[in-house]
């Protein structure tokens, strides 16, 4: 039988992050609810990794992403005698992001209004997928943006870089509270998601993680911040990863480029919402 932990709704801390309690129907969260894991020559891992997300939820897609170390096949056959768990295939390689908006353009045509993205290569924590699920239930209108904890085994230049990135996406947002840019374990409400990805041809690769939580900022989508822990494999565990220095960090450059002109554009707007934002907090200090 598919377990399904409840929770209540989230309590916000002072430092911005989130606690919860146990509440919510498996029924309720099943229909709205849907845990999406774009897939990119992942290794052996995306097998652990399906296997982990399918006993914490379901239903569970997969979007193979044109992958060509032979994982697609073997994905297909769990998915035969699984029937929560889809795989969609893609022909040719088109990068995360269109991954993750072919995935939601079928989910919000099958009625599906939340998805939580998972990365394939094991690196993010399954046992916290309900935890996440439960935060969205009780702030439908919210994106829920996991905040990595980092241990031993994350590459300290690509820790510094983050930071970065994090910097700009906040400056660009004017301060409106992500916790971080680049972790892609999060939650997003797919309808807001679908109209900012049709909108402009970027954030289809390695720029949607970071790109999505600032342009749904600038839509208006609050951020609620969850620490998850992170996990950095090694080859020899079978660790696999895509990530290239320098041609990632220039497409990261070139985005938050635009990003910031953008911002400039918006400025106006993004201070009169924080100005009322603030307000409403003085007014209310509960929220």
């Amino acid at each position: 039988m598919q377990r399904f932990p409840t929770f209540r709704h989230p309590q916000r801390r002072p430092d911005g992050t989130t606690t919860l309690q146990p509440a919510l129907s498996a029924a309720e969260s099943a229909s709205t609810h849907l845990l999406l894991i774009p897939s990119y020559n992942p290794g052996s891992k995306v097998f652990d990794t399906v296997r982990a997300a399918r006993r914490e939820w379901l239903p569970v897609w997969v979007v193979v992403d044109g992958s060509t170390d032979g994982t697609t096949q073997a994905l297909q056959a769990m998915a035969n005698d699984d029937p929560g768990l889809r795989v969609i295939v893609l022909p040719k390689n088109l990068g995360k992001g269109a991954a993750v908006l072919h995935g939601i353009e079928l989910a919000a045509d099958e009625g599906f209004t939340h998805v939580l993205t998972m990365d394939s290569d094991g690196q993010h924590p399954a046992e916290l997928i309900p935890s996440f699920m439960a935060a969205s239930q009780g702030r439908p209108e919210a994106m829920i943006l996991g905040v990595p904890v980092f241990d031993a085994s994350a590459p300290a230049l690509r820790v510094r870089g983050r930071r970065v990135s994090n910097w700009w996406a906040n400056l660009e947002t004017l301060w409106t509270g992500i916790g971080d840019s680049l972790f892609g374990f999060r939650v997003y409400p797919i309808g807001p998601l679908a109209r900012v990805m049709r909108g402009q041809r970027w954030m289809r690769r390695f720029d949607f993680d970071p790109e999505a939580v600032v342009r749904m900022s600038w839509a208006g989508v609050p951020p609620v911040n969850l620490e998850a822990p992170v996990r950095y494999f090694t080859p020899d565990e079978g660790g696999v990863s895509h990530f290239n220095y320098l041609r990632d960090n220039l497409l990261l450059t070139w985005m938050h480029t635009r990003l910031f002109f953008g911002f400039l554009l918006r400025l106006p707007l993004l201070a009169a919402r924080r100005y009322a934002s603030g307000r409403d907090k003085r007014a209310d200090p509960q929220t």
